[in-house]
C-alpha cells in the first residue's frame, strides 16, 4: 500500500506588517515632540543646577559652560576677542563711561601717532631721494632745470623747461632734455616705487602746430619721456604709468612773468605707497622735515 505524502502547509502571508513599522514611527515623532516641547520649557533654575553639577563632576569651571569666557584661561592664550565700538551713552556709571571714552580717545591718538610717525619716516626718505637727484644735477650744471617737492602722493620731479626741455610744439626731448632725464634715471632705476610720467603744456591759448590740441601734445611729451627711460635705461616697464593733464595742471601761476616757460613740462612723480589715511600726512611732514633741517 502506497505511504501517503505528507505536504506541509502553506505559510500565511501577513499583508498588515506595515502597520509595525507605522507604529514606531509614529512613537518616535511623538518622543521628538515632547523633547522639544521640554527644551522650550527651560527652568533656569534647574538648568544651573545641572551646569553647576556637571561642572563640579569634570572638575572645571562653570564659566566654560555659559560662553561668558574662553576655555583658554592662561595669560596669552585666550582668543582675541572683535574690537567693536563701544557706545559710551549706553553705560550707566558715569565712572565706567568716562574709562570707556578715555581708551577710546587713547587709542585714536595712538593711532594717529603711528600714521604721523610714517609719513615722517616716508618723507625723510623722499627728501633723501630728492636730495640725491639735485645732487647729481648740480654736477652736470642741470639743478635749473628740474624742481623737487613732496606731496600726498610722493615726490614730484619735475622737468621744467626753462632752459628748453623741449621745443615748442615739439614732443621730442631737447639734447638737454635728455641730459636732464640721463642725469635722474641712475637714482630713479635704484627705487622700487612706481613711476607716473605726466605730461604738461602752458597755457598759451594757441593751437600746437603739430597736434590737434594740448591733450595730445601733453601726452606724446610723457610717453616719449616714458619711452627713454624704458629704451636707454631699461627701467622696468611695470613700474611706469603715462598721463596727460594738457593746460590743466599748471605748475605756477600762469600770470607770472616766465611761467609759461616753466609749466610746459614733464612730471615724473615717484609714488608712495603709504595708506590712503596716511598719505595726506606726507606734505605736512616734509615741511616739518625741512623746517628741521633749517633750524
Amino acid at each position: 500500500m502506497a505511504r501517503k505524502r505528507y505536504e506541509e502547509p502553506e505559510e500565511h502571508e501577513n499583508h498588515e506588517r506595515w502597520l509595525v513599522s507605522y507604529a514606531d514611527m509614529v512613537t518616535l515623532l511623538m518622543v521628538l515632540f515632547i523633547v522639544m516641547f521640554a527644551m522650550s520649557q527651560v527652568d533656569e533654575k534647574k538648568f544651573n543646577q545641572v551646569k553647576v553639577g556637571l561642572a563640579a563632576g569634570f572638575g572645571t569651571s562653570v564659566s566654560v559652560l555659559d560662553g561668558a569666557e574662553s576655555v583658554l584661561e592662561q595669560p596669552g592664550d585666550s582668543a582675541a576677542a572683535s574690537i567693536k565700538p563701544v557706545d559710551t551713552t549706553s553705560v550707566s556709571d558715569p565712572a565706567k563711561a568716562q574709562a570707556v571714552q578715555e581708551a577710546i580717545t587713547d587709542y585714536e591718538k595712538r593711532a594717529a601717532g603711528r600714521r604721523a610717525a610714517a609719513a615722517e619716516i616716508e618723507a625723510d626718505r623722499l627728501a633723501d631721494v630728492a636730495g640725491r637727484l639735485q645732487r647729481t644735477l648740480r654736477e652736470q650744471g642741470l639743478q635749473d632745470d628740474v624742481q623737487t617737492r613732496i606731496t600726498d602722493r610722493g615726490l614730484v620731479v619735475s622737468l621744467v623747461s626753462k632752459h628748453v626741455t623741449f621745443e615748442p610744439n615739439v614732443a621730442d626731448l631737447s639734447r638737454r632734455g635728455r641730459s636732464v632725464v640721463d642725469a635722474l634715471a641712475p637714482v630713479l632705476l635704484e627705487l622700487p616705487d612706481p613711476l607716473v610720467i605726466e605730461g604738461n603744456t602752458n597755457q598759451v591759448p594757441v593751437k600746437p602746430k603739430f597736434y590737434p590740441t594740448d591733450w595730445e601734445l601733453s601726452a606724446a611729451r610723457a610717453v616719449n619721456v616714458l619711452r627713454y627711460l624704458t629704451e636707454q635705461w631699461r627701467l622696468p616697464a611695470e613700474r611706469l604709468t603715462a598721463t596727460a593733464h594738457g593746460h590743466e595742471n599748471p605748475l605756477v601761476d600762469p600770470d607770472e612773468p616766465g611761467s609759461q616757460q616753466v609749466n610746459k613740462r614733464v612730471d615724473i612723480v615717484v609714488e608712495t605707497s603709504l595708506p590712503t589715511d596716511t598719505k595726506v600726512l606726507l606734505s605736512e611732514a616734509a615741511t616739518e622735515t625741512s623746517r628741521g633741517s633749517h633750524s
